[in-house]
């Protein structure tokens, strides 16, 4: 077996490494000591040392010692019961309450002789006993036995005994582990469940000894697959002691692959990994041609951890048996077509503003009394070089799951910023462009910095830029979002707040935040004027908007008689189609100059 996979059980493998057939790989296990007597600590080390191990925790603080373990996971823990501080019966009940350190093995140090100290120690959890003064050949031998049957132990929770490849316990934190580092290797990380119904079959049929055979053999044709020269480059993982292969049941198999491009990439691996199973199996006098099913779940679109992404796995593999005919199937709500849509457009948005296929258009905001353009709100869009132009609404959640939008707003903010330099540079006024904050943007820690990035880099004045928040947004951390937005105010810039009364009801929570301007969500001017709950509601929003001293908009306006049922409530601005839909940058400006051209 693999030393590295033994590794990731904090437990050395059973055999020595190649080519070191001499030393035991029980003396690279990790030995931590606890007495408050310092001579005692260095003579069992010195003790220790001299039989080969290297690998020493120490602490003459018991009060140190639960923390140590949490930080270190020994193999064995070496406890002195009688400490001022704190004694080792103490220390010994908090190991045995805590989760996750209750199966650590102690052996405990007394020069008691007496048959009760040794008894507590016991049913408190002991594993063995050390007499003081300590006799070398005993420490290590003690030492010895206890980590090969803590070995032993990982073994039987964390292998399949028939393949020696690791179960599901183990899988499971190799594939949480790929996903902890999946920003570092790029791409995504795929589950495969893989089920074999041949393996029962076999075992019903002929009997349990040929039924492993084959278990073997498909198990070693996955790891061969999973680690070959060809496929390391692309699909090795960062950390190498995490294991690709399992055996999670008498008939199913996982694979987990990290580092995988996009869809077609990972349509490829399937059909490679059903043509290495599938290939038949000469077993004794049977030849077998082995059918597998395959559900695929990847990370981040299907989940992202080890327990989502393999309940996505299997259920979609239920359902490529089910569905008879098909040996794959990929999980997702619809578990294929829309998966491997997601994938592909994923894959594709990663590198769409590289290819410049990453647009801003520019939808009018028009001051109700003038009826003149006063600026402009940007929204992306996507020149896709199949779908044609994407809205926002197909992609932007795709970004924020990805982990993209950040650099996608970054991007926004400072082509936005320049174009409204144009404008004013070009004679139309001092017209303000309003950017949209996604919610990661918001809460990077770093909007500040682009924000001000932008403006530098551009010369765009402050009072020339608006940020639009949503309600929601703002509401998730009260005071956090209050710090920032006084951040923000503070570099200048005009701050609004989008689609209100749409989220959280945080009227109590509005005059708190410092806002310039309410934007009144579509929804709620779509009837107007013929609904007249909708006529009071808007009504109430324009009112609290100016009493709070902030600047009122309304979106989605379509109609004259909307605009006008508006203007008399009192509203200041408006955008909508009664204008003008969202134009590439240089169509706008022709409106700025049609505009230009009709003035009095």
């Amino acid at each position: 077996m693999n030393s590295d996979i033994w590794a990731a059980t904090g437990v050395p493998a059973f055999d020595a490494p190649a080519g070191d057939v001499k030393r035991s790989p029980l003396l690279d296990a990790k030995v931590m000591m606890v007495d408050d007597e310092p001579l005692m600590t260095d003579l069992i080390q010195a003790y220790l040392e001299d039989e080969g191990y290297t690998n020493f925790v120490v602490t003459n603080d018991p009060r140190e010692a639960l923390e140590l373990l949490r930080q270190e996971d020994p193999g064995v823990l070496l406890l002195d019961l009688m400490m001022p501080q704190m004694s080792g019966f103490e220390l010994l009940e908090a190991i045995r309450a805590d989760r996750a350190l209750r199966y650590t093995p102690v052996i405990v140090l007394t020069a008691s002789t007496g048959a009760e100290s040794k008894l507590r120690a016991l049913k408190l959890g002991a594993t063995d006993f050390l007499a003081k003064p300590v006799d070398a050949s005993e420490l290590v031998l003690r030492v010895r036995n206890t980590l090969a049957f803590r070995q032993y132990h990982n073994r039987l929770i964390n292998f399949d005994p028939v393949t020696g490849f690791p179960n599901h316990r183990l899988f499971d934190r190799g594939i949480d582990d790929m996903i902890a580092v999946r920003d570092l290797c790029g791409g995504m990380v795929a589950v495969f469940s893989i089920s074999v119904p041949v393996c029962r079959e076999i075992r019903e049929s002929i009997d349990q000894a040929t039924a492993d055979d084959l278990a073997r053999v498909l198990a070693n044709r996955l790891n061969r697959f999973a680690t070959a020269e060809n496929f390391k480059s692309p699909f090795a993982t960062s950390n190498e002691k995490a294991p690709r292969v399992a055996r999670l049941s008498d008939e199913q198999f996982g694979l987990v692959l990290e580092g995988v491009a996009d869809a077609d990439a990972l349509d490829i691996l399937a059909a490679s990994v059903l043509g290495v199973l599938c290939e038949p199996v000469t077993l004794g006098l049977h030849e077998v041609g082995p059918v597998a099913w395959l559900g695929i779940s990847v990370c981040p679109a299907d989940g992202d951890t080890a327990a989502a992404l393999r309940q996505s796995a299997d259920l979609a593999a239920t359902h490529a048996r089910l569905r008879g005919a098909v040996q794959g199937v990929f999980a997702s709500p619809e578990l294929n077509a829309r998966s491997l849509q997601r994938m592909t457009l994923g894959s594709q948005l990663r590198g769409a503003v590289k290819r410049g296929e990453l647009r801003v258009h520019y939808q009018p905001k028009v001051d109700i009394k003038t009826n003149r353009i006063v600026g402009a709100e940007a929204l992306l869009r996507w020149n896709h070089p199949e779908l044609g132009i994407l809205p926002p609404g197909q992609f932007i959640a795709l970004a924020e799951d990805l982990g993209l939008i950040s650099g996608i707003g970054q991007w926004v903010m400072a082509l936005a910023c320049r174009d409204a330099v144009n404008w004013i540079r070009a004679g139309f006024g001092d017209l303000r462009v309003a950017v949209n904050i996604a919610k990661p943007q918001f809460e990077s820690g770093d909007l500040c910095d682009v924000v001000r990035q932008a403006m530098q880099d551009s010369g765009l004045p402050p009072k020339q830029l608006v940020l639009e928040l949503t309600e929601s947004m703002l509401m998730d951390n009260v005071e956090a979002s209050q710090a920032l937005m006084a951040d923000l105010k503070k570099l200048g810039v005009t701050l609004s707040i989008d689609d209100f009364g749409t989220g959280y009801s945080s009227l109590s929570y509005l005059k708190s935040f410092p806002l310039d301007e309410l934007k009144i969500d579509r929804s709620f001017v779509v009837d107007l004027p013929g609904v007249k709950s909708d006529v009071a509601i808007v009504r109430t929003i324009i009112e609290l908007g100016h009493r709070l001293g902030m600047s009122v908009i309304a979106e989605g306006i379509e109609t004259s008689e909307q605009l006008h049922c508006l203007a008399r409530l009192g509203c200041d601005r408006y955008q909508g189609f009664l204008c003008s839909k969202a134009l590439p940058v240089e169509e706008f400006m022709e409106l700025l100059a049609g505009q230009e051209a009709t003035a009095p």
